[in-house]
């Protein structure tokens, strides 16, 4: 077997993106647990887990530090690109076409339906690209998060500031549901989905740690990525990815928090089904 020292190496993401990732983890992490404690109040179990963590007071206190946090990345991550198009490190086009562009486009739905496909053995697994149709979609969901869910928290964390803007008072009301159950439809999907997609596939379980090192082995790279792959060897620009093998310290911290927030995201899911089912009413 290769020593993974001997290994070549290709970058992903840089490190100002991996710091955010991880805050992303974290303040979701928080908001999801904490979020949870508070719709489901009322029953034994969150109240026991808000006890553990000192009590409702704190779980407010949390909740409001993680959506601070989420607004901070949100902010930094507008920042970065700003910036890359200041410096013209990056094509404008990235935004909306082109084999960067997260933008979704006919390629994405031609790969979802491939991808089915081998899903169900009926087709060759998909040549993806720089992004596939799920990393797009998983992208702008934190959009649309920041967007209704963090607006209709400000609005219920700031009631009184809103209402003298001129909203009607019903709109708390209106805010508080959409709050809650859109918030409740972001954990599902990020505890279920985007796990499946980035964790639970053959390929990559238990875990991929690669929003943690930055980088993948290229035999692996070539395997997940071809188009992006040969896009690299046409332009020559394949060596500009080239880049050390992650230390065994960094693969043991990456290890340790992804298997922990990976199990508090599996916990919080599983308490949510069990209350929706054999609680809630």
């Amino acid at each position: 077997m290769k020593n993974k020292e001997q290994e070549i190496y290709i970058q992903r993401f840089d490190a100002y993106s991996r710091i955010l990732h991880i805050l992303i983890i974290t303040s979701f992490l928080s908001l999801a647990l904490t979020g949870m404690i508070i719709k489901f109040s009322g029953y034994p179990t969150f109240q026991f887990i808000s006890d553990l963590l000192g009590g409702y007071e704190v779980t407010g206190f949390i909740h409001r530090a993680a959506a601070f946090v989420t607004f901070g990345y949100f902010f930094l991550h507008i920042y970065y690109l700003i910036r890359k198009l200041v410096n013209k490190d990056m094509d404008p086009k990235y935004f909306y076409s082109g084999e960067n562009s997260l933008v979704p486009n006919k390629n994405d739905f031609k790969e979802f339906v491939q991808t089915m496909k081998w899903f169900l053995g009926v087709g060759p697994r998909p040549r993806y690209g720089r992004w596939t149709y799920w990393e797009k979609f998983d992208y702008f969901a934190v959009f649309w998060g920041v967007a209704v869910i963090g607006l209709s928290g400000l609005i219920l964390w700031f009631p009184e500031f809103f209402t003298n803007l001129g909203l009607p008072g019903w709109f708390i009301n209106v805010s508080t549901i959409i709050h809650s159950d859109e918030a409740l439809l972001a954990t599902g999907f990020i505890f279920t989905v985007h796990f499946f997609n980035t964790h639970f596939r053959p390929d990559k379980f238990p875990m991929d740690p690669v929003i943690f090192t930055g980088c993948v082995p290229l035999e692996e790279f070539k395997e997940d990525r071809p188009r992006e792959y040969e896009r690299l060897i046409n332009t020559g620009t394949l060596e500009e990815r080239i880049v050390n093998p992650p230390s065994s310290a960094l693969l043991k911290v990456a290890k340790i928090f992804g298997f922990t927030a990976f199990t508090i995201g599996l916990m919080i899911i599983v308490l949510i089904i069990y209350t929706m089912i054999f609680v809630y009413q």
